[in-house]
Order: structure tokens, then sequence, then C-alpha cells
């Protein structure tokens, strides 16, 4: 890199930092260390890396905790069962500055694809996105069933339909800005979260990109395709959540709107 640029890509990078990575986790001890390590190892562009690594122990009962702890990250515990609870407890966590970077705790996440996940955050040219989501095109039949692959089609379709934006996947490893974050007034503690956060900020007009990026088949046995129970109840939060979103929109759009009231910004994805 010439020494020109040098001050500006580094302005460009400390936008971003400090960067936290954060981990909900319940009962993942088969692949949480591993996870930790991993993020430990991670680099996006010029070498930038996790400031803090967090792991939410989502009332664990198999040692997830210590054996994140064990490989170098810090814990919270959250004793509300979901995966919304645990990212609120991260989040708490992590500071009022920064860029959250949300990762599973399966081992699912190949975290050789963060460089491709900030570089919209980065990029000067389309405008830095806010929202990154990483997208999965082609998973494996043994990252995902068939019913997340189907119900993951379907909520997209569904939303692309009411809310006209251009959404196609909930896939949890994304990245936002702290400050966004705290904008959108997250209130998910389930299964919703993921499609809580999307759809809200399109809503508030941020500026959300999707980059492709690799998914693997978990460690351990999964919560939610691994049951009846947790298939249906993921279907309920996503859809509820879904409606309760559009409804609520609805209502807005009834009200009387003042003559000084001016329309948000059009959201944008590239």
């Amino acid at each position: 890199m010439p020494a020109e640029a040098l001050p500006v890509a580094l302005g460009r990078l400390d936008r971003l930092r400090p960067l936290i990575a954060i981990i909900p986790a319940h009962n993942e001890a088969p692949a949480i260390g591993q996870v930790v390590s991993a993020a430990r190892a991670a680099r996006a562009a010029d070498g930038l890396a996790f400031d803090r690594i967090i792991v939410v122990d989502n009332a664990s009962s198999d040692g997830t905790a210590a054996l994140a702890e064990a490989a170098g990250a810090d814990t919270v515990f959250e004793a509300r069962r979901g995966y919304g609870a645990a990212c609120l407890a991260g989040i708490a966590a992590a500071g009022d500055r920064g860029t959250i970077v949300f990762i599973d705790g399966d081992a699912s996440v190949d975290l050789d694809d963060l460089p491709a996940l900030l570089a919209p955050m980065l990029d000067k040219v389309a405008g830095a996105a806010e929202l990154v989501i990483g997208t999965r095109p082609h998973p494996d039949p043994a990252a995902m069933s068939l019913p997340q692959r189907l119900g993951n089609r379907l909520a997209t379709s569904l939303i692309r339909l009411l809310w006209r934006v251009p959404v196609h996947d909930l896939g949890p490893f994304r990245a936002i800005r702290v400050d966004r974050l705290q904008a959108l007034a997250m209130r998910d503690t389930a299964y919703g979260w993921t499609v809580e956060m999307q759809i809200k900020a399109f809503r508030a007009g941020f500026r959300v990109a999707e980059v492709p990026v690799a998914v693997r088949a978990r460690i351990g046995h999964s919560k939610i395709s691994g049951t009846v129970r947790g298939v249906i109840g993921a279907a309920i939060g996503i859809f509820s959540m879904i409606g309760r979103l559009w409804l609520a929109d609805r209502r807005d759009r009834r009200a009387p709107t003042p003559a000084s009231a001016v329309p948000p910004a059009r959201s944008s994805l590239r």
C-alpha cells in the first residue's frame, strides 16, 4: 500500500473499531472452543482482528462457559432461554461504540469469510454499509436441513412481497454498527431476532448489504432442525415477527401525518 494511502485506510478501519464478536451459545461444549479459537485467529482487511470476543452462555448445562473462557473469550450469562435473549445480553456487555459481528456457536460459520462480510462497511464508493448479512446461496444439506431451507426461502419471499426490499437470506452471520443496532430498539428474545433486525433496518433507511458466505455442517445437535419442537418454534417466531411488523406498518400508515413530517430515506442493498 502506498504510504499516502495508509492514513486513509487506517481511518476507514477505525470506523469499525472496536470490533466485537458476539457468540450466543446454549450447550455448545463440543464446538465452542473451536469457534472462539477461530475468532481469535480471524483477520479482516489490513490485519483487523476482533478486539473482544463475547460468548453468551444461554443457560447451558454442559460447561460451555468454562470452555469458552479457557479458549480466550469473555463470557456473559443469560438465564432467559432464546437466541434473541442471548444476543441482547451480548449487546449490553459490548459497550456503545464500534461494530458487532454475530457468530453462531456451533462452528457452522467459516470465519475465513470475515473480510468479505466487513468489506461493504469500508466501501466509500457505494457508501459504507451499516448492516451486512452473510447469505448462504448454496448451503450443503448437512449444514441446513430441508425445513430450514424452505422456511428461509418462504420468509424472505414474504418480506420482499410485503416491503419491496431485496432480502434473500436470514443468515445469522452478520455485522452491524453498534450505534445503528441501538437505534433499532431490538426486542425479540427468541427466533424472530434476525428477521426483526433486517426489517427494521430497511424501514429505518439503513444501508444494507448482502455478501455470500460459506456455511458448514454444525458440530453437535441442532436445537432447531434437530427437533420437531425446534422447527415449529422457529417458524412461529419468524413468521409472527413478520406479521407484527407488517401490522405495525399498516397502523403507522393509517395514522395522521403532520404536515412538517419528512419521509424516511429509502434503504439500499448492494
